[in-house]
């Protein structure tokens, strides 16, 4: 997870835990970010803000993208030429359970299957099944 607001990375740390997710890092900066992405071989997804104090988690996405991971970002300011790089998108502010229904979305979309009919109005969904 990259995200430069504490609070809100550790709210958001603490809810993936408590629902079973294993958090590999929380990072603050594109920096940092970067060598978590080039460290760690077991991520099955990237969450980024794209506004970091560093830099553009665009970069930390194009990253990613290499490496084959998806990304999804969370933010408040989307840039439209970032769908490219990302399997969706979380406008923030958005309540825990649109997180959990944005990263089952994109899980499911992954592994072959239709997105659920139902999304959140905060997520926009980049992927489409195979």
């Amino acid at each position: 997870m990259v995200e430069d607001e504490p609070l809100l990375a550790f709210d958001t740390e603490h809810f993936l835990s408590g629902e079973g997710f294993a958090v590999a890092a929380t990072v603050d900066t594109v920096a940092e970010a970067l060598r978590v992405l080039a460290a760690d071989k077991d991520l099955d997804l990237v969450l980024a803000d794209v506004r970091l104090a560093d830099g553009s988690g665009i970069e930390v996405a194009r990253a990613a993208q290499g490496r084959g991971l998806p990304v999804l970002f969370v933010t408040g300011s989307f840039p439209e030429e970032a769908k490219v790089l990302a399997a969706g998108c979380l406008a923030k502010p958005y309540p825990q359970r649109d997180l959990l229904a944005a990263i089952d979305a994109i899980e499911a979309v992954l592994e072959g299957a239709k997105a659920p009919r139902r999304l959140p109005g905060s997520f926009s969904l980049f992927l489409s099944p195979a």
